[in-house]
């Protein structure tokens, strides 16, 4: 592929929402997507952490190397899109968190990252909703080319 695939949406529900204490990430935004029939969406999110589970993928072994860090830490940037994958909601996100003294650390979110308090906003993208397939070769799950 030599050229950038892409997909058109219209805009729909522009949502803002707040985050459960104590919950999971990943699977409170794949939950409120399901319930709320989101199927594309792009999303940004404020806020802190108890506790998260980041990685950082291994581009030659063509496989995720995730870290969980038990601190509160305090959310600098959080980005993320919806789509589908097996026919499913999935969340991608990507995070940069800083601890009590500003140091950061960043990377893909995974679950078992339990939200302290959290503001979410999320833009709703009305049209084919892209599905998510296995890159021969990259290893990654990425959107179909033929988005």
């Amino acid at each position: 592929m030599d050229r950038i695939t892409y997909s058109t949406f219209e805009i729909g529900r522009c949502i803002l929402g707040r985050l459960p204490y104590g919950k999971d990430f990943v699977k409170t935004m794949e939950d409120f997507c399901v319930r709320n029939s989101i199927h594309s969406a792009v999303f940004s999110v404020i806020g802190a952490v108890m506790s998260v589970t980041l990685g950082s993928y291994d581009q030659k072994q063509q496989v995720y190397v995730t870290f969980k860090k038990e601190e509160p830490l305090e959310i600098v940037h959080c980005t993320g899109n919806v789509s589908l994958k097996d026919g499913k909601v999935a969340v991608h996100a990507h995070a940069v968190l800083a601890d009590i003294n500003g140091q950061t650390i960043g990377g893909h979110i995974f679950s078992e990252t339990e939200v302290y308090a959290g503001e979410v906003y999320i833009q709703e993208l009305l049209g084919k909703p892209l599905e998510r397939e296995s890159d021969d070769k990259t290893g990654l799950s990425l959107w179909r080319k033929d988005c």
